[in-house]
């Protein structure tokens, strides 16, 4: 169901590169169904396109909040996004 779709680019500020957060967000993106991928970010964030229902999305947003243990997140940033290019699966991407 289209209507039932969602599509978020998140940004995940804080101690969030070398500590697994691109595998640990892969990992629960995957338990959850969803598409899209993680990369890291020169400025030492972390971003995600997360693809899925409304429900699964919204679950995934509350965890990246929480983070891998290591990590120590201090903002999530969510917006809308376009799927754009969305692969099957989740991909870590850089």
């Amino acid at each position: 169901m289209a209507e039932d779709r969602k599509v978020v680019l998140a940004r995940i500020t804080g101690r969030v590169q070398g500590v697994s957060f691109r595998a640990w967000t892969r990992s629960e993106a995957e338990a959850l169904g969803l598409s899209g991928w993680v990369r890291n970010e020169a400025d030492g964030s972390v971003v995600a396109l997360i693809v899925g229902t409304k429900i699964a999305v919204s679950h995934m947003v509350e965890r990246l909040h929480v983070g891998p243990a290591g990590a120590s997140v201090e903002q999530v940033y969510v917006e809308d996004a376009d799927p754009g290019f969305a692969p099957r699966g989740f991909r870590i991407t850089g």
